[in-house]
C-alpha cells in the first residue's frame, strides 16, 4: 500500500499536469465542443473541483455516506460561472485537498471500506480518488488539442 508522502507527490504530480493543460485557457475553450456529444472543459474541471469536496472527504472518512460539504448542486457544468471564478474554485480546491491529504496517517490507509468497487483499503480509494486529477488533465489537454488543430487550419 502506498504511504500518504507517496499519494500526496501524486496529487502534486497531477496538479502540475493540469495547471500546465489549464495555462492560458480562454473563456471561448471553456464550452467548446468538438460535436455535440462531446464533453467541455467547463464539464470536466466542475466534476474534478466537486470530488475534491465531495468524493475524497468520504473516502478519508472511511465512510462512503459521510455528510460533507460539498460543492452547490448546481456547481458541475454551471455555464453561470465564469472562467475566472473556476481558477479561483481550481486554486482554492487544490488547497483543500491538500491540507486533507496533510491530515491522513499512514496507519488510516490499511483500514477497510466498502464502495463501489467492494472492500478495499482507505489508501486504494485515495489513490484512485487522487488519480482523477490526472485522468481529468488528459481529458482537458485532448479538448485543447483538438480545438487548436481545427483552428489552426
Amino acid at each position: 500500500m502506498a504511504k500518504i508522502d507517496v499519494i500526496k507527490e501524486f496529487a502534486q504530480l497531477g496538479f502540475t499536469r493540469l495547471d500546465g493543460a489549464l495555462k492560458d485557457l480562454t473563456e471561448e475553450q471553456l464550452d467548446w465542443k468538438s460535436c455535440s456529444e462531446a464533453n467541455t472543459i467547463r464539464n470536466v474541471l466542475t466534476h474534478l473541483i466537486s470530488e475534491w469536496y465531495g468524493f475524497i472527504p468520504k473516502i478519508i472518512a472511511g465512510d462512503k455516506d459521510a455528510e460533507v460539504k460539498g460543492v452547490p448542486e448546481d456547481y458541475v457544468g454551471n455555464k453561470d460561472l465564469s472562467l475566472e471564478r473556476l481558477m479561483e474554485d481550481y486554486e482554492k480546491g487544490k488547497k483543500h485537498l491538500l491540507a486533507m491529504l496533510d491530515k491522513v496517517e499512514n496507519s488510516d490507509l490499511g483500514k477497510e471500506m466498502d464502495w463501489f468497487m467492494g472492500k478495499k483499503q482507505r489508501g486504494f480509494y485515495l489513490m484512485l480518488g487522487v488519480s482523477e486529477i490526472i485522468h481529468h488533465e488528459g481529458q482537458i489537454a485532448a479538448i485543447r488539442g483538438v480545438n487548436k488543430r481545427l483552428n489552426d487550419n
